[in-house]
């Protein structure tokens, strides 16, 4: 049979028409009517210790079936983070602690039958603090007297550096050459540091789950989660019960980027059905969503680069300070991120990297889509730009004289092989949508406008080598289609499309032939979670494996009841027949896929079906170009962002208009970290920032119709060629637009964001 092949075609989304009808998806339209509604009291100190706390008014309330406070709380210690086990991230969380270690830390949970209700107890519940002094400086935190974490009973799994008697979540140093020697030898070292601030998560659907207890007495969990089994593992390390009393699924998701790769939410609704035996409720406000939640961690990256006069980069001293916040969530493997996909790119002959990974008295910072790259990656690339700058050379001709090929072994990248690479097809393919060289460096306006243009490059990785686990089960049902159970998590990325996609170009079918199911820890197989761009290239291989076996089992049994060999045998997709020398229909004999079902279901035993499971060694980078065209107005100061033009080498694109949106999204988010999302605390430790209406992400007239294509090379490792997308398409708008307003105002700007404030004083001091 001659079917049109559905991988690296746009297939609209299987739960498409559900999601823009309204159809009841999400985990607050699936909750029960008589869940309790649960809340917490928050910590108005960045540091304190409850004294003493007076639940008594608050629990006569009306309608209030619990008040839970730190007594309450089971003394086990663990993390949030969804990650691997063991997990890196130290155990350094209880549910409720006496300590509190930022301002919005939870000092009790209260459950009611009405919100009302339980706003009242709150207001009535009687708290005496006393106060610390809090860590707030994170350049301070190291050593620092203070400490965030002084428990005897805090641990660390992993050899990840941590000390919480030094406020260290996590450190170390990796190197390659000697980097002191060549740095002695170049022509240009400069060394500059750059600080980006935490950026808030700002996806549609906050975080929410509700829980209750099945007629076994297990704690069931539906949530708004990146990760259901890593948080099965982490209610359970929490409550202290085995994992086999824990069940979780996952509906449709509005939104992720990360932060639900983190168990913001689950724990509190959890606890009060373990403790009042009645389902319960938990939907973060968006001000409980921005002050105590998951947001990008804060980092400081101090780069010496050496460069022969040339522009040939020849040495990279990489030093990062990352501050995780309050708790270690995800702060040993972000940091990790920041020199791993920055400092490889233009293969350095020496490379050192150090870091340190501190806590502070802050909202603890998580994952967020970039994962440390994207800090990494403005500070390596702008100081790229800078030296450029220094040296008189065309950025564009500074990167063709640097950039990585494929063959070549990457040191500071886990000295991988890098098997397909097309970063400078795509920098030259960007180059002629941009029209660079007309554009480049500037353009005076003669009305107090200058526009300037600018360009990043990227790399990211395709899932964590060794560690993420993909797996897949592919069942033929009695009717002839295809029933495929999959761990992975799609939180509106697609995923369930894709990995439909691959599935039916594996077994020759349409896609509407293979229904996914969503993942539910009971009967999904296990699958690691949608994060570290993964899903395509992991669990995408995964159903290329599953196919096969599941091929090669129908051709068998499609051979046994036409009584001739399997290997005289094939499958077209509709029926197997048997074959000519050249796999070829002879027309002898054939039999279709729907007798060949429903005689195995219903005569002779159990349907046919595979289940692979595949983790992969290797993290083959994708790539990105973007470049950025802005206009200044040197009498304000304020930024128009006019054009965004990129190319993307995400291997194979399985779907050309999911990956598109996946880079279109990409390259906002870093718009508004380039330019608008500003996080700021008071001297207290409380954020300024807690709302839409003080919180700037950039809106739809702020950004220019971005132009998007692909340069794919072609990655053996991956299913039908393909890399992962997800991440690499957020990094390249911070060091683009830093250089366009570097060419139009002559100032470089080294902390994010880029605000008009800013530019006014610099051209201040300038003038």
């Amino acid at each position: 049979m001659n079917r049109e092949k559905n991988v690296n075609r746009a297939v609209m989304k299987k739960d498409a028409m559900a999601l823009v009808t309204g159809a009841p998806v999400y985990t607050d339209d699936l909750a029960p009517k008589d869940c309790l509604v649960v809340k917490v009291l928050r910590s108005p100190h960045a540091h304190a210790l409850v004294k003493t706390i007076d639940t008594k008014r608050a629990s006569a309330v009306p309608g209030i079936a619990c008040v839970l406070t730190w007594e309450d709380s089971p003394a086990c210690r663990f993390t949030q983070a969804g990650q691997t086990y063991p997990e890196p991230s130290p155990y350094d969380r209880r549910i409720i602690d006496r300590r509190l270690r930022f301002v919005g830390d939870v000092v009790a949970i209260v459950a009611g039958d009405t919100e009302q209700a339980v706003d009242r107890a709150l207001k009535l519940i009687k708290t005496e603090y006393e106060v610390l002094k809090p860590v707030l400086d994170f350049r301070k935190a190291k050593d620092n007297p203070v400490l965030v974490h002084p428990e005897e009973d805090w641990k660390s799994l992993c050899p990840v550096g941590a000390d919480n008697k030094r406020n260290l979540c996590s450190s170390g140093s990796e190197s390659d050459g000697d980097v002191e020697a060549v740095l002695k030898d170049c022509d240009l070292v400069i060394e500059r540091t750059y600080h980006t601030k935490a950026d808030n998560q700002t996806m549609m659907e906050t975080f929410r789950a509700f829980t209750y207890l099945d007629a076994f007495g297990r704690l069931n969990v539906v949530a708004s989660t990146q990760i259901p089994f890593h948080i099965r593992r982490i209610l359970a390390n929490a409550l202290g019960i085995p994992k086999s009393a824990v069940r979780v699924v996952k509906p449709r998701i509005g939104g992720g980027f990360g932060a639900k790769q983190t168990g913001v939410a689950e724990i509190y609704p959890a606890i009060v059905t373990m403790k009042t035996g009645r389902p319960a409720k938990m939907i973060y406000t968006r001000y409980e969503s921005m002050i105590a939640a998951s947001p990008r961690h804060e980092m400081e990256v101090t780069v010496r680069m050496g460069l022969s006069k040339e522009g040939k980069v020849r040495a990279v001293d990489m030093y990062t300070l990352s501050n995780t916040g309050a708790y270690g969530e995800h702060g040993p493997t972000t940091v990790g991120l920041s020199g791993h996909k920055a400092i490889p790119i233009y293969t350095p002959e020496a490379f050192r990297f150090t870091y340190d990974v501190v806590y502070t008295n802050y909202q603890s910072s998580g994952a967020y889509r970039g994962y440390g790259a994207t800090q990494g990656l403005f500070a390596v690339e702008t100081a790229l730009n800078e030296a450029a700058a220094l040296l008189g050379i065309d950025p564009l001709e500074i990167r063709r004289k640097n950039f990585l090929r494929e063959g070549q072994i990457m040191p500071a990248y886990y000295n991988e092989r890098l098997e397909s690479c097309h970063v400078s097809q795509c920098m030259e393919k960007a180059r002629a949508m941009m029209d660079w060289d007309k554009k480049y460096p500037f353009k005076d306006m003669g009305n107090g406008k200058v526009r300037g243009v600018g360009v990043g490059i990227s790399m990211q990785g395709s899932g964590i080598p060794c560690v993420d686990v993909g797996t897949v089960t592919i069942r033929l049902s009695d009717e002839g289609h295809y029933n495929m159970m999959i761990g992975a998590t799609d939180m509106g990325t697609g995923c369930d499309t894709i990995l439909s996609q691959m599935a039916a170009d594996c077994m020759d079918c349409d896609v509407k032939d293979i229904v996914v199911s969503g993942v539910d820890t009971d009967v999904s197989p296990y699958d690691s979670g949608s994060y570290a761009s993964s899903t395509t290239y992991v669990t995408g291989m995964a159903v290329v494996k599953a196919c096969k076996e599941l091929r090669e089992k129908i051709i068998a049994q499609g051979a046994e009841l036409l009584g001739i060999p399997a290997k005289t045998a094939d499958f077209d997709g509709a029926c197997v027949y048997a074959a000519n020398e050249d796999k070829a229909n002879d027309g002898s004999a054939s039999i279709s896929l729907k007798d060949i079902s429903t005689k195995r279901m219903c005569g002779s035993g159990l349907a046919l079906e595979a289940t692979v499971s595949h983790s992969s060694p290797t993290s083959p980078p994708p790539f990105m170009c973007g470049m950025a065209e802005v206009e200044v107005d040197l009498q304000t100061g304020e930024i128009e962002l006019l054009e965004y033009k990129a190319a993307v080498d995400c291997g194979t694109v399985i779907n050309p208009n999911l990956a598109r949106i996946q880079a279109e999204g990409g390259i906002v988010q870093g718009i508004g970290m380039a330019l608008f999302e500003d996080i700021n605390y008071t001297d207290k430790g409380r954020l300024k920032e807690n709302s839409f209406m003080q919180y700037k992400i950039p809106a739809r007239v702020e950004i220019p119709d971005l132009e998007v294509e692909f340069d794919s090379s072609y990655e053996p490792s991956g299913p039908f060629g393909a890399k992962s997308v997800g991440e690499v398409v957020m990094n390249t708008p911070l060091p683009a637009i830093v250089q366009a307003v570097y060419h139009a105002t002559g100032l470089w700007f080294r902390e994010l964001p880029v605000t008009p404030e800013k530019v006014i004083r610099g051209l201040g001091k300038l003038r």
